[in-house]
């Protein structure tokens, strides 16, 4: 179960090796004689030395990763999914989330370790020396940014809007990202704010969802054996392989909040509970919403949806209006290309702060503290790459380059682990990032030849970018 996964996690250990919280504690005994725990907050990391305001508290980053991972992926990919393993949808969700949970503990450890805006690329930078290998973590993660919000635009702009009115797919995709980037450059408190409502508003649609379904079942209507049945002539084991790819895009998201690590109150005692507890969350609501959609409507009218979850509401007869679920549908993927864009901007600014980038990337709005530059130029290179492109190669394409990411990241802890810091912080089981070396290489080779060739030209972008980054720099230097 999800829930028993988590609290193994979280569960407090006094011996080093532990996925215990906190593990390091400078001049003191894990536990003294009384059993009491003796964390001491003066070991928390030096919290002034951020250009960043710290705004975002533990309830708050618990709603920001549930609302990235939690809604446009399941709400715009459950049909492709069971085009792939016809009713048995809920097998490759439980996968993902499994193997996504592997590298989030990866995730918990770094971020709480060293909790500076970068994220990946800051852990590759501390663990392998070697800048062009930074640069590339860094620019995996901005890419995937792009592209993701990219996809979730057109996703956005396209039935579930047509519900209300018609308009062109593209151009209504970009003033869509104008509008969030506004947002994103706002403030992020107001960002967060905005991503609690919405979060509030799609989590209660997949409610709908499992609810409408089981009134339907009540009723006497629906098909239950339709949950364990895989397409004809397929074998269930590879089925529920190669359909984990598209689930795990429906996971990713958690890695955005390593990202705005730097702008979250204590994050040594925070971090850990609230992307382990939102992932639960998230899993749970993923396996039921899965057994419902199969339950509702065979797998050949799933497949064939654009809108897949508005059909299943339907299917049940609950009366609930078309236009109400498609709003709903919509806030989800707002809210999802909202902290995206959050995550691309502040993976940017994090870089520039690092020097992998141009400084420019680094400045900020004097009031607000937000990342401007970097929210413009992530912006025009998401509303560039709706212009190519499918929501189905965009998704994973998106895999793709996290994968290779997270494979940094799951690298880098176990190099990390001689390193002290000195502050309390979260660690993991070393077989867990093993693990999750393992689950990233099994994902990469589910992926087709046409998401490598896509993910390919990016990277060619990236390190192009990075020599001239370099000789930019260079020249820099040798002006002053």
């Amino acid at each position: 179960m999800p829930g028993m996964a988590t609290t193994a996690f979280l569960r407090l250990q006094s011996v080093p090796e532990a996925c215990a919280f906190p593990v390091k504690r400078p001049s003191v005994d894990p536990m003294d004689s009384s059993g009491r725990d003796n964390y001491d907050d003066r070991h928390e990391p030096d919290v002034s030395k951020t250009k960043l305001k710290r705004a975002i508290t533990g309830p708050l980053l618990f709603v920001f990763v549930l609302g990235d991972v939690l809604g446009a992926g399941i709400y715009a990919l459950m049909g492709v999914l069971s085009a792939e393993v016809a009713g048995a949808l809920w097998a490759p969700l439980l996968l993902a989330f499994v193997l996504a949970l592997l590298t989030a503990g990866s995730y918990a450890e770094l971020v709480t370790k060293y909790p500076k805006a970068g994220g990946a690329a800051v852990f590759a930078e501390r663990a392998f020396k070697r800048p062009m290998i930074s640069f590339l973590v860094g620019f995996g993660m901005l890419a995937a940014g792009v592209v993701s919000a990219a996809g979730l635009s057109l996703a956005f702009a396209g039935d579930y809007l047509g519900t209300f009115f018609d308009a062109p797919t593209v151009p209504a995709a970009i003033v869509f990202l104008a509008l969030v980037a506004c947002l994103n450059a706002r403030g992020i408190t107001e960002s967060l704010r905005s991503n609690v409502v919405m979060t509030v508003i799609e989590v209660t649609g997949l409610v709908v969802v499992i609810v409408a379904v089981a009134l339907m079942l009540g009723g006497g209507g629906g098909e239950v054996s339709r949950i364990g049945q895989f397409p004809d002539h397929s074998v269930p084991a590879l089925a529920t392989l190669g359909a984990a790819i598209i689930a795990y895009y429906s996971f990713v998201g958690f890695e955005t909040s390593a990202n705005i690590a730097e702008e979250v109150r204590d994050p040594s005692r925070v971090y850990p509970r609230a992307l382990f507890g939102s992932l639960a969350t998230a899993g749970v609501v993923y396996v039921l919403v899965g057994l419902a959609s199969a339950i509702a409507l065979p797998a050949d009218e799933l497949a064939g949806s654009s809108g897949p979850l508005l059909e299943v509401v339907n299917a049940t007869g609950v009366g609930l209006p078309e236009w109400v679920f498609s709003l709903i549908a919509l806030v989800a993927v707002a809210n999802g290309a909202l902290l995206t864009m959050i995550m691309a901007s502040r993976v940017t600014f994090g870089m520039a702060e690092q020097g992998l980038l141009p400084s420019v990337l680094g400045r900020v709005l004097p009031n607000r503290r937000t990342p401007w530059v970097a929210i413009l130029s992530t912006t025009a290179v998401a509303m560039i790459l709706t212009l190519v492109g499918d929501l189905s190669t965009l998704a994973e394409t998106v895999v793709l380059l996290l994968l290779f990411v997270f494979i940094s990241t799951n690298l880098a802890v176990l190099a990390l682990r001689r390193d002290r810091v000195e502050h309390a912080h979260f660690r993991v089981w070393t077989v867990i990032p093993i693990l999750g070396v393992a689950s990233c290489v099994l994902l990469l080779t589910q992926q087709s030849p046409r998401v490598w060739l896509f993910g390919a030209i990016l990277v060619s972008v990236g390190v192009v970018l990075h020599f001239v980054a370099q000789a930019a720099r260079r020249g820099d230097a040798a002006r002053k």
